[in-house]
């Protein structure tokens, strides 16, 4: 797949198993395939980094692409979260928690989630029935 398809984009950490457990959650608690992934070191990765004026070399954000625009850290899990389907949705009701103090608490988990929840030599790869929900592969 080489385009969005007017579909929410979430961007993540190919390597990290937090991050790739976390779209393994969405796509658990996404029924209805509302979202499309791309990893941040793929090639869409990179274009929508540089195309939004973010480092292309620090994958410690996990990002949400939609309707162009682009939403990072803390806002960007808790506007994921409110379109899944279960109990996790309730989390969106911490967005009235003021933007630093969110992004703090998401800073520490991003800093050490390497250490805490380990890492991969390669990019996490979709099985073939989930492909078709994945932007492109990484470089």
């Amino acid at each position: 797949m080489n385009e969005t398809s007017g579909h929410p984009v979430i961007l993540f950490d190919g390597v990290c198993n937090l991050c790739t457990g976390s779209v393994q959650y969405v796509i658990k608690h996404d029924p209805t395939r509302i979202f499309r992934f791309a990893s941040l070191q793929s090639a869409f990765g990179q274009k929508i980094l540089n195309g939004h004026n973010l480092p292309a070399d620090s994958f410690n954000s996990f990002m949400l692409l939609q309707n162009d625009k682009i939403f990072t850290r803390s806002t960007a899990a808790l506007l994921v979260a409110k379109k899944l389907k279960g109990p996790v949705k309730l989390l969106y009701a911490c967005i009235i928690v003021p933007k630093f103090i969110r992004d703090a608490v998401y800073n520490i988990i991003a800093k050490n989630r390497y250490s805490w929840f380990g890492k991969k030599n390669e990019c996490w790869l979709p099985t073939p029935e989930l492909k078709s929900l994945f932007i492109d592969q990484p470089n």
